[in-house]
Parts: structure tokens; C-alpha cells; sequence
């Protein structure tokens, strides 16, 4: 760890929310006006980046690089995740997809510029800390890090506006408006003001609050379809189109958001212990998700779904926990790769008002096979059932003589 006076040059992630905006000025002050390289990672945020370059300029920053990484996140993370289907406590894990991308980034940028430290605006409370500085960790173990919110005296996001207005930092927010929010391709989050008592009804339908669709109720009253295609597991064309996964979570998101799809509010477990609660807008990740696990269902055995099902809690928890650079979860991706080799197929659904219904699925590659499972006459011989029943109520019948006296 280099002391205050060491640092001369800082690479930062810059968002441009409310806690970034104000680190600049923050750092220039409380480490002997160094360099500060704002570093922006675009990962499907959209509009959030217009502007930005001015502003990160304009507040202290000597440039602003914005890069690219929205197929990264897609390919790297978000496929892998899809294929295991895991999700944290219903949660789609949209925030902590993009985290190690971006944290791997920041440190390859911050040993590019011969930087002495990287800085983020994560609050001691949260999992990002965590997430961000695990990567910087992998990627530039020597580093500093500057947490700002672990540093300075600043204790609410009131007293961060007060700060902002005070060195004339631009704001898109308002103290009525000042939800703590993160976006990216996946879904956009919500939490803070209201949504701090549990108690309290999420207003969906206020204005300017979802971002990414509408509430169900908003929603139109007819149903709209949707074909998505698989290959070993990966989403590869909506509605017979072939197209990039991303661009398909694009589109996805669209219609999902039209439809009122994938809206959730949760209270989850923090890595660091206190509960939390936040509403999430995941339209097209929720639709790809119900879509592959459809699919699963048809070519996978039966034996592989449920370690399957079982791997994705851990696979989601060390997705939740930052441990995305680590060897359990490259094992756990080798897993899902081998598992999904066979989960190719098309899949219609039916959405309406919120709500994904099966609309029909099918594959080459299909387990299912119609003339054993019909009611009518097959080539099953249902008397075979007696014997196996017998073999596998064995151990059963055996306790049951041995509690009798019997054996």
C-alpha cells in the first residue's frame, strides 16, 4: 500500500452517478491534487454515457476512457450463468455480472497508465466493494485501492448532494428522485428512499421509476409470442433470426419490458451480512432464463439436471460473492459447458401481463419420447414396474422386518 503523498496518479471508476461525481473533486483534495484517469466501462448502460467525458473533464478528471465491454460481460459471464441457471435468491445477478469485467478493466488500465492506485465508489456496506477489488486483486495484485466511502466523512447520499452543490458537480438527480440505482444490458436496479422499509408497496407506475418496461398492469391486454433457439445452451436467434447474444438481450429486453416481464422485488442476503432489500427490472434475462431451463428439461437426463440445479446455488454464490477469477468457478463453467452439450432446441412462450407461459418446445436432441409416455398402448411393458419396485423397496422392506423381530 503506497501512502497519500506516494499516489500522484489514480485510475477511477467513473459511472458519473452521484457517489463518482463526487470522488473526483473528493481525491483531489485529500490526495495532493494527483492525476485522476476516469474510467468508464460500457456495459449496455446506454444514455447514462452521454456527456460524460465533459463531466469527468470539467470536475478534475485529465481524460475519460470508455470501453467496450458489453459482449465481454455477455459471453464470459452472463452465457456461463445462463447455462447453469443460477440466480441468488431469485435474483438474476445483474449488478454482479458486470463487476468482474469491469474490475479486470480498471486494473489492466490502472498498469497501462503506470497508475499508483485504483479507486471505486463502492460503500463499505455493499457487495461491490468486494466484487471490484477481488478482480483488481487477480489482475494487479501490487495495487492500492481507494475506497472513498470507507475513508471520508461523509455518512448519507443528502450529505453527497451537499457535497456536489458545494464544489458545482452536475447532478442528473433531485433529493425526491435520489434512488441508488446500476444499469447495464442485463437489468437496471432500485433502492434507497422508500424502498428502505419493507413495509412499503413499491410504486411501479410513479413516473421516471421503471426504466426498462412497465408494470403488469400498465401492460397490454393481448399476449405477444416469442421463438428463442438454443445451441449447447447458448441463445443463438429470436424468432428464427440469427443474431449475438447481446443483441438478442437487447431485443428480448424490449419486448419483455413491453409486457411487463421480470420485475422482482426481493430482500436478499449481503455477502456482508445484512439484509437488503431492491427491485430489480430484468425483462430479457428473465425470459432467457425461463426459456433455458424449458429447454433443459427436454435434453437433459435426469441424473445431470439435478447436479445441475443443485452446482448452480454455488455457482450463483460465487458470482454474488466476487469470486468469478477463481478455480471452483472455472470447474463449475467446464460443468455447465458439458451438461449443456446437448441443450439445442427452440423454445415459444407466451408472455402476458408479467407473466412467461410454455408455449412449446422442441429439439433434436429431445429426451422425451411420446411412445412411452402415452396413456395409450406402447412399447412399454408395464408389468417390468414389479420387479423394479421390489429391488428398490428392498432396503425399505428390510428395516420394516428388522423392526418386526423378523430377521
Amino acid at each position: 500500500m503506497k501512502s497519500k503523498k506516494e499516489i500522484r496518479k489514480i485510475v477511477l471508476a467513473y459511472s458519473g452517478g452521484l457517489d463518482t461525481s463526487i470522488i473526483i473533486p473528493w481525491l483531489k483534495e485529500n490526495y495532493n491534487n494527483p492525476e485522476i484517469i476516469a474510467v468508464s466501462g460500457d456495459v449496455g448502460q446506454g444514455g447514462e454515457l452521454d456527456g460524460l467525458e465533459e463531466k469527468a473533464i470539467k470536475t478534475g478528471a485529465s481524460k475519460l476512457i470508455i470501453a467496450d465491454l458489453i459482449d465481454e460481460m455477455v459471453e464470459e459471464v452472463i452465457i456461463p450463468a445462463l447455462k447453469m441457471d443460477a440466480d441468488y435468491e431469485t435474483y438474476l445477478l445483474g449488478t454482479a455480472f458486470a463487476r468482474p469485467i469491469l474490475g479486470r478493466k480498471l486494473a489492466q488500465i490502472a498498469l497501462e497508465e503506470n497508475a499508483d492506485a485504483v479507486c471505486h465508489g463502492c460503500t463499505g456496506k455493499g457487495n461491490d466493494q468486494v466484487r471490484f477489488e477481488l478482480a483488481v486483486k487477480r489482475f494487479a495484485p501490487d495495487m492500492t485501492v481507494i475506497a472513498p466511502w470507507r475513508e471520508w466523512d461523509i455518512v448519507s447520499r443528502d450529505q453527497e448532494i451537499d457535497y456536489a452543490e458545494a464544489h458545482h458537480v452536475p447532478l442528473k438527480i433531485s433529493r425526491e428522485t435520489n434512488y441508488s440505482k446500476d444499469k447495464n444490458l442485463w437489468h437496471l436496479s432500485h433502492e434507497g428512499l422508500d424502498l428502505e422499509d419493507p413495509a412499503n408497496e413499491p410504486d411501479y407506475d410513479k413516473p421516471g421509476f421503471l426504466e426498462m418496461g412497465v408494470s403488469p398492469v400498465k401492460a397490454p391486454d393481448k399476449p405477444v409470442y416469442v421463438k428463442i433457439s438454443f445451441e449447447k445452451g447458448a441463445p443463438v436467434a429470436l424468432d428464427g433470426k440469427k443474431m449475438k447474444a447481446s443483441e438478442i438481450i437487447k431485443k428480448l429486453n424490449q419486448i419483455g419490458g413491453e409486457n411487463g416481464v421480470g420485475i422482482i422485488d426481493i430482500i436478499e442476503n449481503r455477502l456482508i451480512g445484512m439484509k437488503d432489500r431492491g427491485v430489480y427490472e430484468t425483462p430479457g434475462g428473465t425470459i432467457l432464463y425461463f426459456a433455458h431451463r424449458q429447454l433443459a428439461m427436454l435434453t437433459m437426463d435426469k441424473d445431470t439436471l439435478h447436479v445441475k440445479q443443485k452446482l448452480a446455488i454455488d455457482f450463483a454464490d460465487l458470482i454474488y460473492n466476487g469470486k468469478w477469477f477463481t478455480p471452483l468457478r472455472e470447474a463449475l463453467s467446464a460443468f455447465a459447458d458439458k451438461a449443456n452439450e446437448n441443450v439445442t432446441g427452440e423454445v415459444k412462450l407466451k408472455l402476458y401481463k408479467g407473466n412467461i407461459i410454455p408455449a412449446g418446445v422442441t429439439s433434436p436432441c429431445s429426451l422425451y419420447s411420446e411412445n412411452l409416455a402415452t396413456f395409450d398402448e406402447s412399447d412399454y411393458n408395464q408389468k417390468d414396474a414389479a420387479g423394479f419396485i421390489n429391488l428398490w423397496g428392498l432396503p425399505t422392506k428390510v428395516q420394516a422386518l428388522r423392526e418386526q423381530g423378523r430377521l
